[in-house]
C-alpha cells in the first residue's frame, strides 16, 4: 500500500485524536496515585489489600497489550481500539459507583484493557498517515503517555481535596466516551491485516507468566522478598514463560512471532524499552513525596498535593513539545541515534537531579530535563519497531514493546520502593523517606540508562536493516534516515 496525498486532510484530523485517546488512557492509569495513601480509609481496608487497587490496572494491563495487540493485526485496529476503550469505560463506571473493595479492584482490572490503547494507535498511524508525517505522529501518540500521566497528578489531586473522589472515575468514562466517538467519526479502520488464528494457548500462557511474574514484583515487599510465595511465583514464572516460548516456535501463527522478536533491532528495541520505562517512573515516585513533605523534616518542601502535582507538569508538557523536534532528527539521524541522544539526556536529567532537590523551583527544571529526554526515547521506540517487522505484524510488535515498558515500570516501582521504605526514618511517629532513599533512587534511574544506552548501541543502523529483509524469502529495498524515522520502506499489506 503506498501512501498518498489525499489520505493527508484524514490523517491531520486522525492524528490528534489518537493522541487524545493516549492521554486519556494514561490519565486513567495515574489519577488514582494522589489517594493511595487514603485508599485504606476511603475502602474500609487494610493497607495492604487497598494497594490491589494499583496493582490490578497493571495486571490486567500487561496481559491485555499483547493480546489485543494481536486481536487488531487480525480483525482490524479501530476495532480493537474501540473494544478497549469501551471496557476502561465500562471500568470506570463500575469503580465510580462503590466503595467496595473487591468491587473497585474489579473496576480497576477493567480499566487496565486501555493500556492497549496506545500501541493500538501507533499501529493504525503505520497504516493510514502519510509517510512524511508517520516520524511526528507516532512520536506524538507515544509521548501521550507520559502527557496524560504528568497531567493527571495535579488535576486528580485537586478533585481529590476539593470533590468527592468518585468523580475521577465518572470524569475518566467521560472521556473514554469521548474518545470513543471521535474515533468513531475521524478514525477509518487500517487496510493492513493479516491472516491466521488466534492463539488461544499462547495468549492464556503469555497471561500466566505475566501475572505469575508481576505479582511478586508488586507484591513482593509486601510479602517479603525472600518469602516461599514471593520466590515460588518467579520460578513459576519462568517455568511458563519457557513453556510459553517452546510452544509459540511451534505454531503456525502464534501470538508473538518469537522469530521476529529476536531479530537485533526489535530484541534490543525492546531491552532498551525495559530501560526507558524504569527510568520514566522514578521522577514520579520520588519528587511528589519530596515536594509534600513538611518543612520540619529538615529536607521536605512543605507543597500541597495541587503544588506538588502542579511540579511536575512540565513532564509531560516538554514531551508533548519534543515530538516535532524529535521528527527532524529522526528524519536527518535515524530513530536510533534519537533513542541514544533521548536516554543520554534522562541521564544527565537524573545526575542533575541529585543536587536540585532543596527547592520546589528545582523540580521544575528536573522535570524539563527529563521530558526532553524521556520524549525523544518514548518517540524513538515505536518508530524502530515499526521499521523492523512486517505491516500484518505492528499490532502485536507495539503491543509487545509497551509491555515491555509496563515491565521496566514495575521493577522500578517495587525496587524504589524498597529502598525508600529500609531508608526510612520516623517522623513525629510516622516512617517517612529520607533524602537518601530519594537521591538512591535517582542513582537507580541513572544506571537504568546507562545499561539502556549500551542496549542500543547493539542497535543495527539503517545501513545493517536494509541487508535483512522483514521476512523469508522477501528481498530487502534501501532504507533511508528519513525512511526510518518513519517506519522504514513504503508498507505493504502481507
Amino acid at each position: 500500500m503506498t501512501r498518498t496525498s489525499t489520505a493527508r486532510p484524514a490523517a491531520r484530523a486522525l492524528i490528534p485524536v489518537l493522541a487524545f485517546t493516549g492521554i486519556v488512557v494514561s490519565v486513567m492509569q495515574t489519577m488514582i496515585i494522589p489517594l493511595i495513601k487514603d485508599l485504606p480509609q476511603l475502602l474500609g481496608a487494610e493497607p495492604r489489600n487497598a494497594t490491589w487497587v494499583i496493582t490490578s490496572t497493571l495486571l490486567s494491563g500487561a496481559v491485555a497489550t499483547p493480546v489485543m495487540g494481536r486481536l487488531g493485526d487480525l480483525h482490524g485496529k479501530r476495532r480493537m481500539l474501540i473494544l478497549s476503550l469501551a471496557v476502561m469505560v465500562a471500568g470506570a463506571l463500575v469503580s465510580a459507583v462503590t466503595n467496595d473493595l473487591l468491587v473497585m479492584i474489579t473496576g480497576r482490572n477493567l480499566q487496565g484493557f486501555a493500556m492497549s490503547a496506545i500501541p493500538l494507535g501507533i499501529s493504525l498511524a503505520r497504516d493510514i498517515v502519510p509517510r512524511e508525517e508517520l516520524g511526528s505522529a507516532m512520536a506524538l501518540i507515544s509521548s501521550s503517555m507520559g502527557v496524560g500521566g504528568s497531567l493527571a497528578l495535579p488535576a486528580s489531586g485537586l478533585v481529590a481535596q476539593h470533590s468527592d473522589w468518585h468523580a475521577l472515575f465518572y470524569g475518566a468514562a467521560g472521556l473514554g466516551v469521548l474518545c470513543i466517538a471521535l474515533i468513531l467519526v475521524v478514525v477509518p479502520e487500517s487496510p493492513i491485516s493479516t491472516h491466521g488464528t488466534f492463539d488461544i494457548l499462547g495468549a492464556v500462557g503469555l497471561s500466566a507468566a505475566l501475572i505469575l511474574f508481576l505479582l511478586p514484583v508488586t507484591k513482593g515487599s509486601d510479602w517479603g522478598w525472600t518469602s516461599s510465595t514471593t520466590l515460588g511465583l518467579f520460578a513459576a514464572a519462568v517455568v511458563v514463560l519457557t513453556l510459553w516460548g517452546v510452544l509459540e516456535l511451534r505454531l503456525h501463527a502464534p501470538l508473538v512471532d518469537l522469530h521476529t522478536t529476536v531479530r537485533p533491532a526489535v530484541l534490543f528495541t525492546n531491552l532498551a524499552s525495559i530501560m526507558v520505562g524504569a527510568s520514566y517512573l522514578v521522577v514520579s515516585l520520588v519528587l511528589p513525596q519530596l515536594l509534600q513533605l513538611p518543612r520540619a523534616t529538615g529536607y521536605g518542601l512543605g507543597q500541597s498535593m495541587v503544588t506538588a502535582g502542579l511540579c511536575m507538569a512540565p513532564l509531560g508538557l516538554t514531551m508533548m513539545l519534543t515530538a516535532p523536534i524529535y521528527a527532524r532528527l529522526s528524519a536527518k539521524h535515524g530513530p536510533r541515534s534519537t533513542l541514544i541522544l533521548g536516554m543520554a539526556i534522562v541521564a544527565i536529567g537524573y545526575g542533575a537531579g541529585l543536587s536540585l532537590m532543596a527547592a520546589p523551583w528545582q523540580s521544575l527544571i528536573i522535570t524539563a530535563i527529563l521530558g526532553v529526554g524521556i520524549g525523544l526515547a518514548y518517540s524513538s521506540l515505536p518508530a524502530l519497531i515499526v521499521a523492523a517487522v512486517p505491516a500484518t505484524q505492528t499490532g502485536s510488535a507495539n503491543g509487545l514493546n509497551t509491555l515491555m515498558r509496563s515491565i521496566g515500570s514495575s521493577v522500578s516501582s517495587a525496587v524504589v520502593g524498597v529502598i525508600l521504605s529500609t531508608t526510612a526514618h520516623q517522623f513525629n511517629g510516622v516512617s517517612v523517606p529520607t533524602m537518601s532513599g530519594f537521591r538512591m533512587s535517582f542513582l537507580l534511574a541513572t544506571s537504568a540508562m546507562a545499561i539502556g544506552l549500551l542496549t542500543a548501541l547493539f542497535l543495527p543502523g539503517p545501513a545493517q536493516r536494509a541487508r535483512t529483509p522483514h521476512q523469508r524469502g522477501t528481498h530487502p529495498r534501501p532504507v533511508t534516515h528519513a525512511q526510518e524515522a518513519a517506519g522504514g520502506p513504503a508498507s505493504t499489506a502481507e
